[in-house]
């Protein structure tokens, strides 16, 4: 459930206006939608909005996506739009190619002024059948030094810059896996961009796993596999997100695996995400599996709290506010889960301070995520997480606080009081007596056995991010 988006008209006149009701629907938007969908139609938009706001004139790069916006997306933009200024606009949508002429241009959720992006990866060939050129997909913005390094990631990205510095030889392919918003795409872009900052000349591509899919299809049907197989197989670096949607696409995994082979022979390399490690993968052909676990694989884990607190303070201070410690710690403590609902934490936190004209601060940050910390408190409970965890394990709720001492019902135990620590803002000694009455310090053993053997283990790693996803809903 998403934050109702704040009411009534700016408190802005002409282009400031403009700016902060489309901003605002953008953040709204990203919160809605799926990080795919928002990248792929929504980012790329630029906007040009009427002096009085009764219109908005959405531009987008070409006809596919014209058409493509206003059968997804117009209306619930319309919508939105509305409930924001708190009365109907007028909104259109106009090819790109016609916007050189007009006056007050807002931009989306890029703020860099960078052409729009495509919404899709270019084929092999374009509908005219002529070659289209390569173009790594790169977002620039997405590098090492705009990632916040912390204990969740401090591996991963370690390995993304030996991969970066050395393409080619250790760690080929590279596995990154972790859960949603935790930073997976981030690091892969940072891998070619600092690639490219050393080798211009360099072949790189970023590509999200459903695009593969949609590029070995188009081969198909247009006969082009000789053009897909040069694009791919020629690559000095292929980056790709989100491998688990091969699943059961036969021809498609065919394809990946003869691309895989071809750029291991030829010295390239490869950086795959996914949401489990590749053991976890299903309805994966076993060889392909078993490259993908040829090479290193590494997990990011969810944030810890200092790594929060800077990632806030940070992204912040990237928008043009500074937001106080005091504020960054209070999000932080109870938004624990990625680095993607952190940022939706904080757009809430400046379209509210924005439109009210209010500093930010605690209380402001506790309006501002009224719904979030009220859906949040609602759902994660010690309780919520015995049950939870019990089902999982198979084993009774009473064996959470019972004194029975079986490896089968004490190491549940341990992994629900572990949750109980990350997830909940229960004190040491208030998971313990909602265990049965245990000392506190039996909870701090807990917490600090699993968190340790969750970087070790990763079976047990697989499982607490099942729990959690389980537990937020």
């Amino acid at each position: 459930m998403t934050e109702e988006p704040v009411r009534g008209t700016p408190p802005y006149k002409g282009n400031d206006a403009g700016q902060a009701l489309w901003q605002a629907c953008t953040e709204q938007l990203s919160q809605d939608l799926p990080a795919q969908q928002f990248n792929t139609w929504i980012k790329p938009l630029t906007a040009q909005v009427a002096e009085d706001l009764s219109r908005v004139t959405l531009y987008v790069p070409n006809r596919f996506t014209l058409d493509w916006i206003r059968a997804q997306y117009v209306g619930r933009i319309a919508a939105l739009l509305e409930a924001i200024y708190g009365q109907p606009i007028a909104l259109e949508l106009a090819l790109a190619q016609r916007a050189a002429s007009a006056r007050t241009y807002v931009q989306s959720a890029n703020q860099a002024p960078a052409a729009p992006v495509e919404p899709v990866a270019p084929s092999p060939a374009t509908d005219d059948g002529a070659r289209s050129p390569l173009r790594n997909r790169l977002n620039p913005a997405l590098t090492f030094d705009t990632l916040v390094e912390g204990t969740a990631n401090r591996m991963a990205r370690a390995a993304a810059m030996h991969v970066a510095g050395m393409p080619g030889h250790l760690y080929n392919p590279l596995f990154i896996y972790g859960g949603v918003g935790l930073g997976k795409t981030h690091l892969v872009h940072a891998v070619g961009n600092r690639l490219l900052a050393d080798r211009p000349d360099a072949k790189v591509l970023y590509i999200h796993a459903e695009q593969f899919v949609s590029d070995v299809v188009k081969a198909y049907q247009r006969k082009t596999f000789d053009e897909f197989k040069e694009r791919y197989h020629s690559l000095d670096l292929l980056l790709i997100d989100d491998v688990q949607f091969f699943a059961n696409k036969d021809r498609t995994q065919e394809e990946f695996f003869n691309a895989f082979e071809a750029l291991l022979a030829k010295k390239s390399h490869i950086v795959m995400t996914s949401d489990t490690y590749p053991k976890g993968l299903t309805d994966i052909h076993e060889r392909l599996v078993s490259r993908f676990d040829s090479g290193l694989t590494v997990a990011i884990e969810p944030p810890e709290l200092e790594m929060r607190v800077a990632i806030l303070i940070n992204k912040a201070r990237a928008e043009g506010t500074e937001m106080p410690e005091e504020v960054a710690f209070f999000v932080a403590k109870n938004v624990r889960s990625n680095v993607r609902e952190l940022e939706g934490a904080l757009r809430k936190i400046l379209a509210y301070s924005r439109f009210n004209q209010k500093e930010i601060s605690i209380q402001l940050a506790r309006e501002a995520l009224r719904d979030l910390l009220s859906i949040q408190n609602r759902q994660i409970s010690v309780e919520n997480i015995q049950k939870t965890v019990a089902d999982y394990y198979k084993i009774k709720v009473a064996d959470m606080y019972s004194k029975k001492r079986p490896a089968s019902i004490a190491r549940p135990r341990q992994i629900a009081m572990y949750l109980a620590k990350e997830l909940t803002q229960k004190s040491l000694p208030e998971i313990g007596e909602l265990f049965g009455g245990r000392d506190h310090t039996t909870v701090l053993h807990a917490v600090r056995k699993i968190a340790g053997e969750r970087q070790q283990l990763t079976e047990l790693n697989q499982q607490l991010h099942v729990l959690e996803q389980t537990l937020k809903g």
